[in-house]
């Protein structure tokens, strides 16, 4: 399988032809996950705002389809009333406004991308915990709740948005910030089959680590498979940035457990670490972020050893492309199938997620020759 296989194309071709059709019912709104086929739309302030003008953004850069443009740039204006709202804001800036303005600015370098990115990032980095060296996760999200103390593995995919604002400011500030956010992860959060926690509790006041908590996989102890692929993902894009060896061992630790345990198909079910009476359902979203990263590890790895993790990413897409695409059904808004938002608390099992679909886009994108990252 090449980077020109008939398949590559072909998907391309069929993800162009339904986002232009679906893009005239979704618009310039925020498609979160389907139900029913439809996509459920969320308010701005949501975290997988920045995925679907993000997606529009790597078709657009290609095809200079007009209508894909307009529909990223109105979904980015939207966000200004986001950023000025200090009670929704929370480590998912950095999804939000990469895939937005950093985005943006990278394929046209327009300048108030430019300012709204570096606005992002700077309140990124106020988010940061000296004591504990991590990035808070969440905001409180009912009366009286503490969460000062929670970090999690999401995050690491949030870094690139402060390393890019250190390269573009001069500033070594951003950078540190998330080279600190990256070695607390790296101590913690890793375990030592490279499978990883999803949120990590700590000390707010005293930065003393405190424990692990389940999130959004089956158990504290058990290995989400799109918590794997968000650290397969990160710590690779870590690497990139920071070029320290540490960063790249784990990016590859991570990929060698997440490719070890993947099923026939290569699609991976949504825990790695699961008892034999749970769900099995696939996690299409995690299969296509993994890939992504395994992509980037192909171009960060020594030339012999790049085929294992570049093979491996061709697999996982082309299984998503021919066993979980929705490419005929009109009753589908969604790109690739079968993805779990959350099954612990049994929210969008079995549907199309965003940044599932996201993913799949970028993985197609970067197969066929773009090395351009938004991230």
């Amino acid at each position: 399988m090449t980077a020109h296989a008939p398949w590559l194309d072909e998907a391309w071709n069929k993800v162009n032809e339904k986002v232009t059709r679906t893009s005239q019912t979704i618009g310039s709104r925020f498609p979160h996950a389907t139900r029913d086929g439809k996509y459920v739309l969320e308010r701005p302030h949501w975290w997988t705002a920045g995925f679907w003008p993000g997606l529009l953004w790597l078709l657009y850069r290609e095809s200079r389809h007009e209508p894909f443009r307009q529909i990223a740039e109105e979904c980015e204006r939207q966000l200004d009333q986001v950023i000025d709202d200090f009670y929704t804001l929370d480590h998912d800036i950095g999804f939000m406004w990469t895939l937005t303005s950093l985005a943006r600015y990278k394929l046209l370098g327009e300048p108030d991308a430019r300012r709204r990115a570096l606005h992002a990032a700077n309140l990124l980095a106020a988010r940061f915990n000296l004591q504990g060296r991590f990035i808070r996760a969440w905001n409180p999200w009912h009366e009286n709740e503490d969460n000062s103390g929670w970090a999690i593995i999401d995050c690491m995919m949030n870094l690139p948005l402060l390393y890019w604002a250190s390269e573009e400011t001069k500033d070594p500030r951003f950078h540190q910030i998330a080279r600190a956010h990256a070695e607390t992860v790296l101590s913690t959060f890793i375990r030592g089959d490279g499978s990883v926690y999803h949120i990590y509790t700590f000390d707010p006041f005293t930065g003393e680590p405190a424990g692990p908590l389940g999130g959004q996989g089956y158990a504290p102890e058990s290995a989400w498979a799109r918590g794997t692929s968000w650290a397969l993902y990160g710590f690779a894009l870590t690497y990139r940035y920071a070029k320290e060896p540490k960063f790249l061992d784990a990016a590859k630790r991570v990929a060698h457990f997440f490719l070890s345990h993947l099923p026939e198909d290569f699609v991976p079910h949504w825990d790695f670490r699961l008892p034999s009476e749970a769900p099995r359902h696939r996690d299409s979203s995690a299969g296509a972020c993994a890939a992504c990263g395994l992509i980037l590890l192909a171009e960060l790895v020594p030339p012999h050893e790049a085929p294992v993790y570049r093979q491996a990413a061709e697999k996982i897409l082309h299984s998503l492309y021919v066993n979980y695409g929705a490419w005929d059904d009109p009753g589908q808004e969604g790109l690739i199938l079968a993805g779990t938002g959350h099954f612990p608390a049994g929210q969008n099992i079995g549907v199309s997620l965003i940044y599932g679909d996201y993913y799949f886009v970028e993985g197609l994108s970067r197969l066929r020759g773009n090395t351009e990252l938004f991230w």
